[in-house]
């Protein structure tokens, strides 16, 4: 299988500037893999406070995390503000496909790329919920 090329910023309708932070780095001195899901878990969640589409307290459905992934092409680090950016690729029944990428400090090629899979269910039975029109 060959390896993907990296996105360019332009692929991406949302964007949301992320300031690294010093506990980010790692032995290596680069932002430690598993910090890359929490950018994309930040962007992804910001996006549906400011849509309207989540209530972290109280909303109905909620969103679970089915599937994700990422393919690292070059690193971040400290001190960098990254650009994160983000589009939703596909709309199901109860659930979301959003495509993330991050973007070093001044670049327009992804460092990274990835995805979630949100599966939309009642915040009480955990069971899949259909998404509203809205969505």
């Amino acid at each position: 299988m060959a390896r993907p090329e990296p996105h360019a910023l332009a692929d991406y309708p949302h964007t949301q500037a992320v300031t690294t932070r010093w506990m980010d780095n790692d032995a290596y001195g680069h932002v430690n893999n598993v910090v890359y899901y929490s950018y994309f878990d930040t962007i992804v969640n910001a996006w549906l406070i400011a849509k309207g589409l989540l209530d972290v307290e109280k909303g109905n459905p909620i969103g679970l995390v089915v599937e994700t992934g990422c393919r690292y092409f070059e690193p971040l680090t400290y001190p960098e503000t990254v650009t994160a950016a983000m589009r939703v690729a596909h709309v199901g029944n109860s659930s979301v496909r959003y495509e993330i990428a991050l973007f070093g400090e001044g670049r327009d090629r992804a460092a990274a790329q990835g995805h979630f899979v949100h599966v939309y269910v009642d915040r009480q039975t955990r069971r899949p919920a259909t998404l509203s029109p809205e969505w």
